[in-house]
């Protein structure tokens, strides 16, 4: 059984609608603390092998300026790779997927000898999602994914025997329903932080869960 209420409460979340280098864009952040040396949660964000036991199937040439592909969702260019030195690491990324590009950073920094903060920063300009689908979706449509990628890091850094077999089916149990809802509410929260009314970022919330649970539809 997977601890859902402790991992969710384990991010922090925020969204905001700002200028990122003169372009209005839409940033999300998570941020979790994992028990392990910065070393080895490099290794397990960097790693086609290791990326594939806690994300999603991953190929191409990661490394400085190769090209990267997840199986049935983004692919994209590695724009910038800094192993950790004194403390730190970060790579960043294009996301590119249903013809929209918007960009990923990870930012590691060791908390003491053994524990490492990870930064997980999307950011979208506004261009690049149309307002009719972030009023019906909100943060949550993308923010439930990374909820999820940080849970699977979680476990394959601390339990990798508790990874369900096959994530997708899991989200289909009571458990991952639990945790899929808990995941939309809490971008819910994230968005009304960004200063849209709680009743809205509920609205959009609930269509979002709906969405991955299979009782709404997705985007038109």
């Amino acid at each position: 059984m997977i601890d859902i209420n402790a991992q969710l409460e384990a991010v922090d979340r925020t969204v905001r609608t700002e200028d990122v280098e003169g372009v209005p864009s839409r940033v999300q952040t998570l941020v979790q603390t994992y028990p392990s040396p910065i070393d080895d949660v490099w290794d397990a964000v960097t790693s086609a092998d290791r990326i594939t036991r806690w994300f999603l199937p991953v190929s191409g040439d990661l490394r400085l300026g190769g090209q990267y592909r997840l199986e049935g969702n983004a692919s994209g260019t590695i724009q910038s790779c800094e192993p950790p030195q004194a403390g730190t690491a970060q790579y960043d990324i294009t996301w590119e997927f249903g013809g929209g590009v918007t960009f990923v950073t990870v930012r590691l920094e060791s908390v003491g000898s053994d524990r490492t903060r990870l930064e997980l920063q999307h950011v979208a300009p506004v261009s690049a999602v149309p307002d009719e689908l972030w009023q019906q979706f909100g943060p949550a449509g993308t923010g439930i994914g990374w909820d999820s990628g940080l849970l699977g890091l979680s476990l394959h850094l601390t339990d990798p025997d508790a990874r369900p077999e096959d994530p997708e089916a899991w989200t289909r149990t009571d458990e991952g329903r639990s945790f899929l809802r808990g995941s939309a509410d809490a971008w819910a929260v994230a968005h009304a932080g960004d200063g849209i009314e709680i009743d809205l970022a509920r609205t959009a919330a609930d269509t979002t869960y709906a969405m991955y649970t299979g009782e709404g539809p997705g985007p038109s």
